[in-house]
């Protein structure tokens, strides 16, 4: 079984550039699987795993938003065959622990335990000097070709396509699984989402598809709320121009909304998502905050008036029934995946992509890997 050379993204220290690297992958060991990577989402995680965020120490593989085909299977593993497409998942399964047993795979404990490495405590990445390289939550598929283990692995029907099916791996999957799984949004409900960002606007269209009535979307860009219409809001808010946001949710819904999904992760739009419920509303908390970030709300609140303030982890997926099932709503036309793709770049345009990303010029960007 070969050692593969791959390019590869590679972040090399808080805040510095991105580097475009050669790096080796080593062939599949038991239950582990090395797949071609065909298209990988720009995702905002990345840049919190480069700038602390999300701790995970350089150097470090980025992209956990990947789509591709087996090239090679490991020992053991019986689920997946060479050629099959298959779509990552940042969050490993093990099927094994109280979570993964109780129908909350999102939360497993050995997730915890793959936040740079493989389950076994090893990376198959390597720098040209033989010095291990850490992967984005196990995945690190922002690269030609990447050994994960098959609980990081779906796969997939092989008539879809695997440029928009990355997009599933990570926003799709976190934004649409906020409204579908998290909140359990209703048919005639109201709704409203802070950030227009790739997790927000699956949230509008997460939103859209379960049937809310009304939908507001927030945020500080023209371009993105222009966005979000197309995915499915009713109403927009530009947050730069408009200083009372609650105030104005408030009127447009004759008093606040059913459900609220805050997608930026900072702690005064968590306050402003709570405040903006009416009676009985839930809040939900999708973006990453800061470590040290806090939010504060009227306690009293969640007593008399029984609202809700939870968070949500990967959109609650279970990846292997809400993979396929995301799938049939694009197939269907109900979900749009190909609109989210703004631009494409090359893996020699990452600097680019991430770039863009801090811009917010795109509702997703995505590198495409050449085929040969």
């Amino acid at each position: 079984m070969p050692v593969r050379n791959a390019r590869a993204v590679v972040c090399r220290g808080p805040d510095r550039p991105f580097e475009v690297e050669t790096i080796h992958v080593e062939p599949p060991r038991r239950n582990e699987v090395t797949i071609r990577l065909a298209a990988c989402g720009v995702c905002h995680s990345d840049l919190s795993a480069t700038n602390g965020t999300i701790p995970m120490p350089p150097p470090l593989v980025l992209g956990h938003e990947g789509a591709g085909v087996v090239v090679e299977i490991g020992e053991g593993v019986t689920e997946l065959a060479v050629g099959d497409s298959v779509v990552t998942s940042f969050v490993s399964m093990c099927g094994h622990c109280r979570y993964c047993q109780t129908g909350r795979p999102q939360l497993c404990d050995q997730a915890a335990r793959t936040l740079t490495t493989l389950p076994d405590g090893s990376v198959r990445s390597f720098d040209t000097d033989n010095q291990p390289l850490s992967v984005f939550s196990g995945c690190g598929v922002m690269a030609e070709f990447a050994t994960l283990h098959v609980d990081n692995v779906v796969k997939i029907d092989a008539a879809m396509p695997l440029e928009p099916a990355c997009l599933i791996a990570c926003g799709v999957m976190t934004g649409v699984g906020a409204a579908f799984n998290t909140a359990r949004v209703e048919a005639g409900s109201s709704v409203v989402v802070f950030g227009c960002g790739g997790v927000g606007l699956n949230a509008i269209q997460g939103s859209s598809i379960a049937g809310a009535a009304s939908i507001i979307a927030v945020d500080t860009m023209a371009h993105k709320l222009e966005f979000a219409r197309l995915f499915g809001a009713t109403h927009t808010i530009d947050a730069s121009t408009d200083s009372n946001v609650v105030k104005i949710i408030k009127k447009l819904t004759g008093g606040g909304v059913d459900y609220a999904f805050e997608c930026v992760g900072l702690g005064v739009l968590v306050a402003q998502a709570y405040a903006s419920l009416r009676k009985g509303g839930t809040a939900v908390v999708v973006g990453v905050a800061a470590q040290a970030d806090t939010t504060s709300v009227r306690t009293a609140s969640l007593t008399f008036e029984e609202k809700t303030l939870t968070g949500s982890m990967y959109g609650s997926a279970r990846p292997r029934q809400d993979f396929p099932r995301l799938i049939a709503l694009y197939r269907s036309g109900r979900l749009k995946l190909d609109e989210l793709i703004t631009q494409r770049y090359t893996i020699e345009q990452a600097a680019q992509a991430f770039a863009d990303l801090q811009a917010g010029h795109n509702a997703r960007g995505v590198i495409v890997f050449d085929p040969d």
